[in-house]
């Protein structure tokens, strides 16, 4: 009999990092999400799906920015020669971790055998895995904008939430009801603005809810709903501490692979220089295991893919007799079956922790053992019987549960540009008829708005690493903005030149509306 139900929710997200430039360090985010961690975690769904003994399910927020460079040519032209580059450099290291070498080998080749077969169309299997049911797909916001910190103009929120949607039904052919709300932050009437867009549930975190009026009579276990018909779920901090935490949880065993140890780091320069790369950053070459927490870097042992396989499976068999503990203790104080949601950043499974597919794998292949349902969010509100409805508290799950991550003395004064920026855009598309000659100019000043507000470049201010990268994105596209914004206000002219080339860089939502902009009278 099962014990309840378990939701797995992976959130798949990259700034928008395209570039026309080759080789540069934000295109390497990119290619290394590609190779450890996208394709893996297709394959690993796919597997599980053809497998008569498995149910797999898993919902999946798949990011408007990060499904405009999974759709861009540009960007899939230049992966097999990123690929092949790494191959070449395994192939001249004759001494020391063989095995490790020979398992990366292996490993980025399948990858990139993986890529052919689809011929780098890996969209469309996302598609398939949704039509079979494995996985219910959400949407995010356009490009991962802090809501709450937009909320003065709420033109713009809506506007973050439409273009998602339009470009998620583009995609795939269909509205997505669920969304990840960025960092899964959340403010009063929020869920007004959800609606509108045809947005029906989302994941807070766990205080969202418990904070919630009223509270929560089964707490964490079950969705609510508000009067505006949105539900939310909350964050079960049980299910993610164990997965989330380097320190303390599974991707901190000795056996794993170790994240920091990177041989672009061990290499020199004369030798970066001579696959193309000016500048020590890492490549994605990682031969080291973790080894013990105590020791340095420079200390750590060979991988040993065996190894960490075995480990993995322990690690999942844990994770599952966990859980059913924690399900058959609420189950006696419940009236409805109880819910575990354990969200995560997708990039966690692959990128970050390297064996994190395969712990997915041994999920899908333990979990009917310990009697527990893996379902989506979406199959989860449609076997609530009757959910409370109870208005969300304002959260986040960043450090601090609130918005401190993204509103402090490093990043803070971003927030009155996007307010100028926002307020003027939402001015210039509200004035009425516009000029058949200024929509095209419009539109990308609609792009350059959305691109720097994305989260990721305040994120970055705060936590401290390539800072300096984060700025110059915001500031050049906030130029780009004013720039046509002005254009338009001041009735001057652009030449086609050089507007095709800000189109070319920026070549993101291609439905883009003004009308999502417009202030509603």
């Amino acid at each position: 009999m099962t014990k309840g139900n378990l939701a797995i929710v992976l959130h798949a997200h990259l700034p928008y990092v395209r570039s026309e430039e080759p080789g540069s360090l934000e295109e390497d985010w990119f290619f290394q999400a590609l190779v450890e961690c996208y394709l893996p975690l297709l394959e690993t769904l796919e597997n599980a799906a053809r497998a008569k003994d498995q149910a797999p399910k898993v919902t999946m927020g798949l990011s408007p920015t990060l499904l405009s460079l999974l759709e861009d040519q540009v960007l899939k032209n230049r992966f097999e020669k990123w690929v092949t580059i790494r191959l070449e450099v395994l192939n001249t290291l004759e001494k020391g971790c063989l095995k490790a070498v020979l398992h990366l080998k292996n490993h980025l080749k399948h990858q990139l055998e993986s890529w052919k077969n689809c011929k780098g169309d890996l969209i469309t299997r996302f598609k398939q895995l949704q039509t079979s049911g494995v996985i219910d797909i959400l949407t995010c916001a356009a490009t991962h904008g802090y809501l709450p910190l937009l909320r003065e103009n709420p033109e713009v929120v809506r506007a973050q939430l439409r273009t998602a949607v339009t470009e998620h039904k583009r995609l795939f052919m269909s509205s997505p009801l669920g969304i990840w709300l960025p960092e899964c932050a959340y403010y009063e009437g929020l869920d007004e603005l959800m609606a509108e867009s045809g947005l029906r549930y989302a994941v807070l975190d766990g205080h969202g809810l418990l904070n919630a009026e009223p509270r929560p009579r089964y707490g964490l276990y079950a969705p609510i709903c508000t009067r505006r018909g949105v539900a939310f779920f909350g964050r079960d901090s049980e299910s993610t501490l164990p997965v989330w935490s380097a320190r303390d949880g599974y991707p901190g065993n000795p056996s794993y692979r170790e994240f920091h140890r990177d041989l672009g780091w061990d290499l020199s320069l004369e030798s970066l220089k001579k696959i193309g790369i000016n500048e020590k950053r890492p490549l994605g070459i990682k031969l080291f295991k973790i080894s013990s927490k105590d020791i340095s870097l420079e200390n750590k042992q060979e991988y040993d893919p065996q190894e960490a396989k075995e480990s993995v499976e322990k690690d999942a068999e844990n994770y599952l007799k966990d859980r059913k503990k924690q399900l058959i203790k609420l189950k006696k104080s419940m009236q409805i079956e109880p819910l575990l949601i354990a969200p995560f950043d997708a990039e966690l499974f692959g990128h970050w922790w390297f064996e994190g597919p395969q712990f997915l794998s041994n999920l899908f292949i333990k979990s009917k053992e310990e009697d527990i349902k893996l379902i989506t969010l979406k199959e989860a509100l449609q076997v609530t019987p009757k959910i409370q409805l109870c208005n969300p508290s304002p959260s986040s799950w960043g450090q601090g549960g609130f918005h401190n991550y993204w509103l402090n003395k490093s990043n803070a004064w971003i927030v009155n540009e996007w307010s100028k920026a926002g307020r003027e855009m939402v001015s210039v598309c509200s004035e009425g008829l516009i000029k058949e000659s200024n929509i095209k100019i419009l539109k990308q000043a609609g792009r350059e708005l959305l691109l720097c507000q994305s989260s990721d470049w305040s994120f970055i201010l705060k936590a401290g690493t390539t800072t300096e990268l984060a700025r110059e994105r915001i500031n050049l596209h906030l130029k780009r903005f004013w720039m046509l914004i002005n254009t338009i206000k001041d009735n001057k002219t652009i030449t086609n030149t050089n507007l095709e080339e800000i189109e070319k860089e920026d070549c993101i939502f291609p439905l883009i509306s003004p009308i999502d902009w417009e202030k509603k009278t």
